[in-house]
């Protein structure tokens, strides 16, 4: 995950390890935090997103099922509205943004190259 998701200084899909990263737009940078949550090898990661000096807690959670020869992955990121409805940042729509460039261009880049 190091390779394609956020920059990770650190990260172990064990439960209650604890990561964080920075991100944003422009000069307003968030300080995100998380912790694992659930692991089942080849099957499920989930690990909890929050964002610093905020309120709100989001679950985001990564399942893996085959597909013939492939494999498919379910994004499934609950929680948004806990985040203050007041900060356009938090907004539904900067989540489906950022997740369709990390699942449809990063990790698709990383597996392309990977192969």
């Amino acid at each position: 995950m190091k390779e394609w998701y956020f920059d990770l200084a650190a990260f172990e899909p064990v439960p209650g390890f604890e990561f964080s990263f920075h991100g944003g737009k422009d000069d307003r940078i968030y300080n995100h935090l998380c912790r694992i949550t659930e692991v089942v090898v080849n099957k499920k990661l989930a690990h909890t997103w929050r964002y610093e000096g905020y309120e709100g807690d989001s679950l985001v959670q990564f399942e893996l099922s085959p597909e013939g020869e492939k494999t498919r992955v379910k994004l499934t990121h609950s929680g948004l509205e806990t985040f203050p409805s007041d900060n356009p940042d938090f907004a539904k729509q900067n989540f489906v943004e950022g997740w369709t460039y990390i699942m449809g261009t990063s990790l698709k880049n990383y597996l392309e190259k990977n192969a």
